[in-house]
């Protein structure tokens, strides 16, 4: 078992590649009461184009990742959450555009909770009739949104930033395309990508390492895998240009607007591209933060609001900037944030001090979420930045310079910017 130290911290992390290829990460804190634990898919929304064993290119329907989700928790006897909550469990999970992952905390019976983590996991059933009882449902949560006019506002500015490719499409589909979705597609998709050599495990809190390994150990003999499958995934997203512009009239009183830029500079799969994301999240702080004199401006102005939000999102493939808010001055809101973004290379350069001050505020940030054992899990990368941990982006932050941060200003092309609003109808 190989222990990786965080002498900052007091913290170490013990992993071990099982013989079938899962991975598997433990930091034990036994002063806690709880234990948290997260079992990860590298299998997502975007992935519904590949190859099969005999190397057949197929596509399977949109949104199948968050269906089979869903399904995997329905066995022909039982249903994982009610065994989760016989022992006093919390169980959820979650599909992202390149991952999946199910997840339970509690603060008894681990070895139990850990057995129906991976059993229900990794023991699929699937059938025709549940399948097409499950549509109806996934079809419901889908319409839910089809009012909400900040996801639509979300969802236009993707299909803007990367139109023509999976990106532009809902993580969960339309109604056509699950309507489309067989047993047979999702034993397909399940083949292929729930292997253990294509999972990972974190699990943190109160227990002891080598037991836990060794129960974990005991569960994965007792399966038989088949042979290991490594499909090659078609994911284009920079295919077409971005479109530029969008107005979608929606039952709101005050409009909403989105800019969104997509990154076109492939990032390293390594802690370097990690760095390159934490420059970039600086700077996106030196901009828009609150404590920014930009932002006083415009907050002054009436431009924007309480609603004024930020983010950068770096997933496997892909990365991208959204700024909006809700503002009654949508094209004075466009204008400002476009001015920023142009000038930003002369702004940020004479930035030192306010730069000092950002790293600081993302530090205490960082170590503040260090309390919580699902921020630690979940914000665990996997293969994205070489096996990256929370605890390794501490000296990262110390370690960027003012001239990361405007080497991270590349991403700022107009050619690959939206403007996307939502306006009263």
């Amino acid at each position: 078992m190989q222990e990786t130290l965080y002498p900052l911290f007091a913290e170490r992390m013990q992993t071990e590649r099982l013989a079938n290829g899962l991975l598997v990460n433990m930091i034990a804190r036994p002063n806690f009461h709880k234990t948290y634990a997260i079992l990860t898919v590298d299998f997502g929304s975007i992935d519904d184009t590949f190859t099969t064993e005999q190397g057949e290119k197929i596509t399977v329907p949109a949104g199948i990742a968050h269906f089979l989700e869903h399904k995997l928790f329905e066995k022909k006897d039982h249903d994982a959450f009610d065994l989760f909550g016989k022992y006093g469990a919390d169980a959820n999970a979650f599909t992202s555009y390149t991952r999946t992952s199910y997840l339970f905390a509690t603060t008894s019976h681990l070895d139990e909770c850990m057995n129906v983590l991976l059993d229900f996991v990794q023991t699929p059933y699937f059938t025709e009739q549940t399948v097409a009882k499950e549509k109806g449902i996934i079809e419901q949560e889908i319409k839910m949104y089809d009012d909400d006019p900040s996801w639509q506002l979300y969802q236009k500015t993707m299909a803007n930033l990367y139109p023509g490719s999976q990106l532009s499409l809902d993580i969960a589909g339309s109604a056509s395309s699950i309507a489309q979705i067989t047993a047979q597609d999702l034993y397909t998709c399940y083949r292929h990508f729930y292997q253990p050599s294509n999972m990972n495990l974190f699990v943190i809190g109160n227990f002891v390492p080598d037991e836990l390994l060794a129960m974990i150990k005991q569960n994965q003999a007792q399966k038989t895998f088949p042979e290991k499958v490594v499909p090659q995934r078609f994911f284009a997203p920079l295919a077409q240009p971005v479109v530029p512009q969008t107005v979608v009239p929606l039952a709101v009183k005050v409009p909403k607007v989105m800019l969104g830029i997509r990154g076109t500079e492939a990032l390293p799969m390594n802690r370097e591209g990690l760095k390159k994301k934490v420059a970039l999240e600086l700077l996106l702080h030196l901009l828009f933060a609150e404590t920014s004199p930009t932002y006083q401006e415009l907050y002054d102005q009436g431009i924007v609001d309480d609603s004024f939000d930020y983010e950068l999102q770096v997933e496997r493939g892909f990365y991208f900037v959204l700024v909006d808010g809700n503002t009654r001055q949508p094209e004075a809101f466009v204008a400002a944030i476009k001015e920023i973004l142009q000038t930003a290379p002369t702004t940020v350069a004479h930035l030192t001090e306010e730069l000092a001050l950002a790293k600081k505020e993302f530090l205490g940030q960082t170590i503040k979420s260090i309390n919580s054992l699902e921020a630690i899990a979940n914000r665990y990368e996997g293969p994205l930045f070489g096996y990256a941990t929370i605890f390794d982006l501490v000296p990262l932050v110390q370690e960027v310079t003012l001239a990361d941060v405007l080497a991270a200003t590349k991403i700022i092309d107009f050619d690959n910017l939206t403007i996307n609003q939502v306006v009263p109808q």
